[in-house]
């Protein structure tokens, strides 16, 4: 019986069993996770703005009577969304090493590609040379984990050199 070669969509599972692997010699520096303080200060913002523009759009369309079922359904939506999507989200992590940040479902940046690391909100957004974006989400302390990548960058450039 032949041997079934692993599907390109499983890689999307969570975990460290759908990283990219170490090479040799290649330290892990930092691992960066969600945080679940921030994790659900975000769904209780978002459940506050849905509510609020739920509260807004309503009248507009002359709907004011469903404004007191709409609001409790829009909060519950996002914290069940929330509840669903915690595990998920606190099963991926990235790893910083000496090269490289290795991500979730094979994702990863190479330091000396890195051309930005910025703050949304609590999250770091990193974009290459190339342009390709990624987010690393929920953060508690996002400033801290782009100083940690800049320095890690920055230390690699030097290297090369």
């Amino acid at each position: 019986m032949s041997e079934m070669e692993r599907d390109a969509v499983m890689n999307y599972r969570p975990g460290p069993q759908s990283e990219l692997p170490l090479e040799p010699g290649e330290p892990v520096q930092a691992v960066f996770v969600s945080d679940r303080r921030r994790y659900w200060t975000d769904h209780a913002a978002m459940a506050g703005i849905g509510a609020a523009a739920v509260m807004l759009i309503l009248p507009f369309f002359g709907k004011s009577g469903q404004i007191p079922i709409a609001v409790p359904a829009v909060v519950i939506a996002i914290l069940l969304r929330g509840a669903y999507l915690a595990s998920e989200q606190f099963a991926r992590r990235w790893q910083l090493t000496d090269r490289r940040l290795i991500g979730p479902q094979g994702r990863r940046v190479m330091l000396l590609e890195l051309r930005t690391a910025r703050k949304l909100l609590g999250d770091v957004q990193l974009i290459t040379l190339d342009g390709q974006k990624h987010l690393l989400k929920h953060l508690a302390d996002s400033q801290g984990v782009i100083d940690t990548i800049l320095a890690a960058r920055d230390a690699r450039a030097k290297v090369t050199q």
